[in-house]
């Protein structure tokens, strides 16, 4: 029972992230029809820039939000230099663009940064949970608390803001928001913010309990990506759903058949479903935008 609880626990961490990064590639998707294969390099971002702030004496909460500030104006840089002037491009030409601009961010982040792995101080302490048997470290509370309070917030801007009923609006029906007074072009301006930000705090969360370095963001992109396509791509809560299942596919995988194949279990997994819905787990068959 312990041994499973302590899987359990791990794969739920790890999925939280994985949960965090779909989020990321799911809500720039909606807003702009763009993979956005860039997304695992914001974590990336988040993480480094913390490390380095923090060494520097800035105190932790300020490296943190440095950190954020840092990754959602690279965002928006990302948007405005790169995908606001290839707009009507080909789906394929933009992730192209995308996949440039991670190269470009892990370039840039060993000349600013180092090429050396770090890790930052657990924000609770080291000492061990004791859950039924099982050592949970604390940061992996912080993860999941914080991975519960971006999706709760994330539902509360959407559902009861103007601003993010302009977001929805833009992700139903691009023309059709220009035509009410929606300015697009803002709404999926703060899509590429937003999944910044999201993607740092990941790489805040994550950091002590993962390591960071200047590319670990590209792992974290294909899985974010796979939890966003297992989900199904453009469904928030099923970014979030896939997730956590890659997260405990891995767990599971490493900690009873063999933890060298971990991933490549994970993403058979994964194949297996979209082979048999191509919708992913929670999305629909077909969508017509109206």
């Amino acid at each position: 029972m312990a041994e499973f609880l302590q899987f359990l626990v791990s794969g739920l961490t790890v999925g939280a992230v994985y949960a965090l990064v779909a989020l990321g590639f799911t809500l720039i998707y909606n807003a702009s029809d763009v993979v956005n294969f860039a997304q695992g390099e914001f974590v990336m971002l988040g993480g480094m820039v913390t490390v380095f702030a923090s060494a520097a004496g800035v105190p932790l909460p300020l490296a943190a939000l440095i950190a954020i500030g840092v990754a959602v104006a690279v965002g928006l840089l990302l948007y405005w230099c790169a995908i606001a002037p290839a707009r009507g491009a080909s789906a394929v030409s933009l992730i192209i663009i995308t996949i440039g601009a991670s190269i470009l961010l892990r370039g840039a982040a060993q000349i600013v940064f180092d090429k050396q792995f770090h890790k930052l101080p657990a924000f609770s302490g080291d000492a061990p949970v004791d859950l039924f048997g099982a050592a949970v470290q604390p940061q992996s509370f912080w993860v999941l608390g914080g991975t519960a309070v971006i999706v709760l917030l994330l539902y509360l801007f959407m559902e009861r803001t103007l601003l993010g009923k302009a977001v929805v609006a833009t992700a139903a029906n691009r023309l059709a928001a220009r035509l009410v007074g929606i300015n697009t072009s803002t709404v999926m301006a703060l899509a590429f913010g937003g999944s910044a930000a999201i993607g740092a705090v990941a790489g805040i969360l994550i950091t002590p309990i993962t390591l960071t370095s200047y590319d670990v963001g590209t792992l974290l992109a294909l899985k974010g990506f796979a939890a966003a396509m297992l989900g199904g791509m453009g469904n928030p809560l099923g970014a979030v759903a896939g997730g956590l299942l890659l997260g405990l596919l891995e767990a599971f995988g490493a900690g009873y058949l063999s933890s060298t194949y971990k991933d490549a279990f994970a993403f058979l997994v994964i194949l297996g479903v979209l082979f048999a819905a191509p919708q992913g787990l929670f999305g629909r068959r077909g969508v017509d935008r109206v």
